[in-house]
């Protein structure tokens, strides 16, 4: 009988919740940065109405992922927290502002409104510019002394995590603009057009960015993406991110409103998965590996029959959402 590894079992589901966050709250975020892009009261008014059936059950992700982390690998959560108190702090005031700018932009008067548009495309910049930071202050490694944080307050704030918190403020923004062409009409979706080639290419040069830099963080790092045989393994992300750009690059060429956005999601995907292949089996990287921070078996278990009932219903109500309201949204309809 073949054993169960629960920890490597909690460790994909945690990530795959992350990963569904990231890229189902990244075109939301991701429209809150451009928003200073579209001056026009209208075009401001698509581009929310775009996003307003489905933004806030795009969170429940993040709790999924978060609330996870603490149940299945208390540890690396008890580890990894004092260390990111000021970016996750700062995220969540970032979402606050953001979700209640959604909010109250409809209620006010044109002066109020604009400052609530302040609100949400600052609040949208802020969460993504801290999960940038914060996934930046991970990969990096943060000081471990037994079983406690033993760094300091500012240990996050490194080049490191400025550029991997810059490269997640592109990719969102990119996220943003494809979503923008796929759901949006006239003058908008050409704007968006436009903005998602300088994004695009921005955003290559991110991901550029943030692979040479990576191996020189860690020894291990070098190790298991260029040591005979791992390159074997590790070489095809590369080489997709290459193919997925060049289909990216043809799709925006020919104008197709649906393939830009999902191409841009691969494009995440695979950058997702060179970080998995960076950090793996490490969950607080090169100091605490999965089996060291997960919690006791039997509690593993019983959490598995939540999450075997709670992720598929969580998938099932969000693919009704999104395909009840499917198609390209309408200046005269919308949320009000």
């Amino acid at each position: 009988m073949i054993p169960i590894d629960l920890p490597t079992i909690w460790a994909f589901i945690i990530a795959f919740a992350v990963f569904v966050y990231v890229v189902m709250d990244g075109f939301d975020l991701g429209l809150g940065i451009l928003f200073p892009l579209f001056p026009q009261k209208a075009d401001r008014d698509v581009i929310m109405n775009s996003v307003a059936p489905v933004w806030d059950g795009n969170e429940t992700w993040l709790v999924l992922g978060g609330g996870g982390m603490m149940a299945a690998f208390p540890l690396a959560y008890a580890v990894l927290m004092p260390a990111l108190y000021t970016p996750m702090i700062a995220m969540l005031l970032g979402l606050v502002f953001r979700g209640v700018a959604f909010e109250f932009r409809w209620r006010t008067t044109q002066t109020g409104s604009n400052r609530w548009d302040i609100a949400f495309a600052g609040g949208s910049l802020l969460a993504t510019l801290a999960q940038g930071i914060a996934l930046g202050a991970i990969l990096q490694g943060v000081h471990v002394d037994g079983r406690h944080y033993a760094g300091g307050w500012w240990d996050w704030l490194t080049p490191f995590s400025i550029l991997t918190g810059a490269a997640l403020v592109i990719g969102y923004a990119l996220l943003g603009a494809t979503w923008l062409v796929m759901k949006t009409e006239g003058a908008l979706r050409d704007r968006a057009y436009h903005l998602s080639w300088l994004l695009l290419l921005a955003m290559l040069g991110a991901i550029g960015a943030v692979s040479i830099a990576t191996p020189f963080l860690h020894v291990q790092y070098t190790h298991r993406w260029f040591a005979w045989p791992n390159i074997i393994l590790t070489a095809p992300v590369p080489i997709a991110v290459a193919g997925v750009t060049v289909l990216l690059l043809r799709s925006l060429a020919n104008k197709y409103d649906f393939q830009p956005f999902f191409l841009t999601l691969a494009l995440f995907a695979l950058s997702y998965a060179g970080l998995g292949i960076s950090m793996y089996p490490y969950i607080v990287p090169q100091s605490i590996t999965i089996w060291q921070a997960a919690s006791p078996e039997n509690s593993q278990i019983f959490m598995l029959f939540g999450v075997a009932v709670l992720i598929p219903l969580i998938l099932g109500y969000t693919a009704w959402a999104y395909w009840v309201f499917r198609g390209k949204v309408k200046p005269e309809s919308g949320y009000h």
